[in-house]
Formats: structure tokens, C-alpha cells, sequence
């Protein structure tokens, strides 16, 4: 339930609201992050109100979860206390989940729970590697280094992504803008230019028959105009569920450019992952088996999955490398050379943090290029749209006149 927590200086009287997802009015004091010279009152959040708070709210994403691990390992860095550490990332997120999340937490541990058991509720917000890593570190004596490394490496997907979705502005932008345009034409020029072509009774190209149709479709039933902007919303609001299918992924391998822009995000991701696990003295096996849940790309699950399965029989982490080399691409013999030296100097961790550095690396750069290498897609598109309305606009135009002619 979402609470709505108005904020009143007593020294100003200058008034804040802070919105808090959790059960109870105590809980939302905690999560709103209320300090000793300020006032508060609370209020409920229901039914359609909530439902509109939640969609235009900022979402928890990427960017809290840094600053909430970041700034819990700096506090847990400096011996105060888990509950202190807690308030104090409460003004540093900004979405109501996780001020509630925080408030839950801290209410939890003043009940005597652990801080994993506590997060372990949370795993529509936490993935299972970052929820593995606080247990290790927590039974480790190493929480407050594993926080700041997820810190850290949230921070680094967060600005990937900002990248990734800054360049994917442009093409979405245009496509939604052509797709307008056509709607328009269909209700306007074309209704006029079919009467036209239709009177003087020639053959019409392919093109010219489907955008009248399309017309007719819009004109007749004027509510399926609506259906393409609704389906580019429904496609870029479960982009994510999109993008996880089997046959896109294989799909988007296989395009150029994306196609290596994709491995090395899966990769950067996995290694990263994994990397964190080993240092944090998890079991081999479970972090394999980890980090193939925390992996997003099928390739790459399987690849994980593969290597436990290879360990779990005695195999060395070099030969399951060299059996299964084939899902990571291009790349996949060279990693084999990594690991067998990292085998031979006892350095498996350095290098599986070495390898994910040097992915994240090349991943910053292509993201930081992204608007260039998109910019011919983008110009491909707009190009097939143009060239498709004028085609079956003036396609029928060149066999007017034997038609004119022979009436005459």
C-alpha cells in the first residue's frame, strides 16, 4: 500500500512529500527519512490514485539499487550500526518501493532477523546474485565490501543502460512518427487519391492496393487506427519479456553490429557476476549455478550451467572452458587461454574480474559509439517507409497516361 508522507520543516514551514510502500503508518515515518526538526503526516494511497502514483512514480531500478549498496557499504565500512546504515540510504533512493523496502528491513532486524534473511523477501527487486553475494558476505565477515562491489557494479550497468537507451531514443522516435504519419495519410490523401486511381480502372501495384486497403480499414473502423500506436507501446513497454525469447536472441546474434554488442553485454554481466561470487568464497558450483540464473542471455545460461555440470564430475574449470567454448562466440578461445593461465598461476579470480573488466570496457565504448552505429538503421528504416509511400503513391501514376491515350 502506498503511503503519502507530507514533510513540514518546524524551522521553515517549508513542506516536502515523500511516497513510501509499506503497511504501516510507523513503517512510512522510517522510509520517508523524517529528521528531528520535521513534522510529518501521513495518508493513504488507494484505488485509482494508486494505481496513477505508481505508473508516473520513478521506478527502483538500477540507479537505487547503487546508491542503496553503495552507501550501506560505506556506513558498514565505518562500524556503524546495520539499523543506523539503513535510515541513513533512505533519502538517497528515490522510488516508494524502496523506501519501503528500507523501512521493512529495518523493522525486520529490530526483530531480531538477520539482514539477509530480511532482503531474501525482496526478489521482485533483487536478483538471486545479489541476494547470494549478501548471504556469502554476511556469513564471511565481508558485508561491507560486498555491498560497495555491488555498488559499484550496479553503478556500471546503470550507465551502460543509459547509454543503450539514450541511443535507442532516435529510432524509436522515428519509427513512432512514421507510423503517424501513415495513420494521417490514410484518413486524408489516400481516401482522394483511391477515388482517382480506382475511375480510370488500370491494374494498381501491390503497394497502392495495400495502403488503400489499410485506408479503407481506418476509415470504416476508425478505432484500429489506434491499434499500431497501442502495439509499439505494448512492444516497448515488454521489451525486456521481448528481448528474452529464444528465437530473438539467436536472431540477434546473427545482426552485425548488435550481435557483438549483445555477446559482450552477456558476458560482461556473467564474468562480472561470477567474479563477485569466487571473491566472496562461494562454492564453485553454486556460483555457476548462480550466476547462469542471474545471466540473461540463453547462451550464456547454458554455458554456466554446462561448467557446473563439468565441475560437479571433477573436471577443471580450463577443461569445461575448452568443452563448452563453442556458446561464447568468437571470443571463446581466448577465454580458454585465460583461464588455463589463471589455472596455472592460481589466479582464477583476478583473471575472471580481468575478463570482466576488459568486456565492460569495450561494452562503454560501443555504448558510447551507439548513436553512430544505430544512425544507418535508423536511416534504413525512415528510407523503407518513405520509399514504400512514394512508391505506392506514384507507382500508379506512370500508367496513367496509356490509360488517358486510349481513351482518346
Amino acid at each position: 500500500m502506498l503511503k503519502k508522507v507530507t514533510i513540514t520543516n518546524v524551522n521553515t514551514g517549508h513542506k516536502s512529500i515523500s511516497m513510501v510502500d509499506t503497511d504501516t503508518h510507523e513503517k512510512a515515518l522510517i522510509g520517508s527519512g523524517i529528521s528531528a526538526n520535521e513534522t510529518a503526516s501521513i495518508e493513504d494511497i488507494t484505488g485509482p490514485d494508486e494505481k496513477l502514483q505508481r505508473m508516473t512514480s520513478p521506478k527502483g531500478g538500477t540507479d537505487d539499487c547503487a546508491a542503496f549498496f553503495s552507501g550501506l557499504g560505506r556506513c558498514l565500512e565505518r562500524n556503524i550500526s546495520m539499523t543506523k546504515s539503513l535510515k541513513l540510504q533512505v533519502n538517497r533512493v528515490v522510488s516508494a518501493r524502496y523506501k519501503g523496502m528500507i523501512a521493512e528491513v529495518i523493522h525486520s532486524i529490530s526483530m531480531g532477523e538477520k539482514f539477509s534473511d530480511a532482503m531474501s523477501r525482496y526478489r521482485d527487486i533483487f536478483s538471486e546474485d545479489i541476494l547470494s553475494l549478501i548471504i556469502a558476505g554476511e556469513e564471511a565477515g565481508q558485508l561491507a565490501r560486498v555491498c560497495k562491489r555491488i555498488g559499484v557494479a550496479q553503478k556500471k550497468s546503470s550507465k551502460t543502460l543509459k547509454k543503450l537507451k539514450g541511443a535507442m531514443i532516435y529510432p524509436a522516435v522515428v519509427t513512432v512518427l512514421g507510423v503517424i504519419v501513415v495513420i494521417i495519410m490514410s484518413f486524408t490523401l489516400v481516401p482522394a487519391m483511391s477515388k482517382l486511381f480506382l475511375n480510370f480502372g488500370t491494374e494498381l501495384p501491390f503497394a497502392t492496393k495495400s495502403l488503400i486497403a489499410l485506408s479503407n480499414l481506418f476509415i470504416h473502423q476508425p478505432y484500429m487506427a489506434a491499434a499500431p500506436l497501442v502495439a509499439l507501446y505494448i512492444f516497448f513497454s515488454n521489451f525486456s519479456k521481448f528481448t528474452a525469447l529464444k528465437w530473438v536472441q539467436d536472431l540477434a546474434l546473427k545482426i552485425p553490429v548488435v550481435g557483438m554488442l549483445v555477446r559482450k553485454s552477456a558476458a560482461a554481466s556473467g564474468f562480472r557476476t561470477l567474479a563477485m561470487l569466487t571473491e566472496s568464497n562461494v562454492r564453485l558450483t553454486s556460483a555457476l549455478e548462480i550466476t547462469s540464473s542471474a545471466t540473461w542471455h540463453y547462451h550464456y545460461k547454458e554455458f554456466f550451467n554446462r561448467l557446473r555440470d563439468h565441475i560437479s564430475v571433477g573436471r577443471t574449470l580450463h577443461e569445461g572452458f575448452l568443452m563448452e567454448s563453442h556458446w561464447l562466440g568468437a571470443d571463446g578461445r581466448n577465454l580458454c587461454g585465460l583461464i588455463e593461465l589463471a589455472s596455472e598461476t592460481g589466479s582464477g579470480t583476478e583473471m575472471l574480474a580481468e575478463i570482466a573488466d576488459d568486456y565492460e570496457e569495450e561494452l562503454d565504448n560501443m555504448a558510447a559509439s551507439l548513436d553512430k552505429l544505430i544512425e544507418p538503421l535508423t536511416m534504413l528504416i525512415l528510407g523503407v517507409m518513405v520509399g514504400f509511400l512514394i512508391y505506392a503513391i506514384y507507382g500508379p501514376m506512370f500508367s496513367l497516361g496509356d490509360v488517358i491515350l486510349k481513351k482518346k
